[in-house]
């Protein structure tokens, strides 16, 4: 069985390859699929995907036209496939539903403590030996109050961060976690976790309910001095309203590792050629704004976990097994 795997990169080929290596075969394309690259897969029954796949309803039917019969996604997210759709068409799907939170957390603190303490600007400076303090005064952590927006396995593991940086802990969740509860965190309703928190950081999926979850009221209802994270969904944060905030002086620092328009941007260079995204281009002009193209996932650690679980899914797949990836099973076997 040769396996079609799209958007993988050139850090994760060897990874892949070493963990398929005696069960399958494994062709690996930097391409991401979408319309124009879905007929690629044409006579491959599995195929592979990366988060920022286009798998909507016409990326479905050209890919079960040609023959593919399941979609290992290999991310946590699925909020790019229509799920509705691949089940009318008889495709079991799966996702990675588990690899380490602790990647995650680690880069939401990054971004949280490159922004308070204006790492990149001083990094630039000391290039130039410039070595001036003007513009660069951050603040401690400690005795701060920090807002975490969903508290599940990696939002439990930035509390645990905060807690050793000595933060009073806000929580806001569906479900109380026993563990964060454990730490002193106290959940609050949104509206006084974004009106009291020093740092608010989002650690929620990205569902209709928490669509633009950091909206225009939210943004007003924040200090002007706050620090904003987000390394789960980008549709989480309504950019729009967040540049005009920006605009208008406030906030002291915004770390972004998703964006809600990163189709076709995030993992491409895109360099030589510029983008016609105005609000994008907009926001990474702000000297307090750090934005990355989705990498908060990206170590040896989590990416080695991805593929063997992606393994583990395309095995079940084969041996006709269950499991807790499987987002759309495939309908019964002869």
């Amino acid at each position: 069985m040769e396996i079609l795997a799209f958007g993988v990169q050139s850090d994760e080929k060897p990874l892949i390859e070493k963990a398929f290596a005696g069960k399958h075969e494994v062709r690996c394309l930097d391409v991401f699929l979408n319309r124009d690259t879905a007929p690629i897969a044409a006579g491959y029954e599995i195929i592979s995907t990366s988060v920022n796949a286009d798998l909507g309803s016409g990326v479905l039917q050209t890919l079960a036209a040609g023959g593919t019969q399941m979609i290992a996604q290999r991310s946590t997210g699925f909020n790019n496939i229509d799920l509705d759709v691949a089940e009318r068409l008889a495709m079991r799907v799966a996702r990675v539903s588990y690899y380490s939170p602790y990647s995650v957390a680690e880069f939401a603190w990054t971004l949280a403590m490159a922004v308070n303490r204006r790492v990149i600007r001083a990094a630039s400076r000391t290039r130039d030996f410039d070595f001036r303090l003007d513009g660069l005064l951050g603040r401690d952590m400690h005795g701060r109050t920090v807002g975490v927006v969903g508290t599940g396995k990696i939002g439990e593991a930035f509390t645990r961060i905060a807690h050793g940086f000595g933060m009073n802990l806000l929580g806001w969740d569906v479900v109380e976690n026993p563990a964060c509860v454990e730490l002193g965190m106290r959940y609050v309703d949104k509206e006084q976790l974004f009106a009291e928190s020093d740092l608010i950081s989002l650690h929620v999926p990205l569902l209709p309910s928490t669509h633009h979850v950091i909206g225009k009221d939210a943004l007003v209802r924040m200090k002007d001095d706050a620090i904003l994270i987000n390394s789960s969904r980008g549709g989480l944060v309504d950019t729009t309203a967040l540049v005009g905030e920006l605009r208008a002086g406030r906030f002291l620092g915004v770390g972004l590792d998703v964006y809600e328009a990163e189709a076709g941007l995030f993992f491409l260079d895109k360099s030589l050629e510029g983008i016609d995204d105005d609000t994008l281009a907009r926001l990474v002009t702000f000297p307090n704004v750090i934005v990355t193209s989705h990498q908060a996932y990206y170590t040896e650690d989590a990416v080695g976990q991805i593929i063997e679980a992606t393994v583990q899914n395309v095995d079940d797949y084969l041996a006709r097994r269950g499991s807790d990836n499987v987002l759309v099973p495939a309908p019964p076997g002869p």
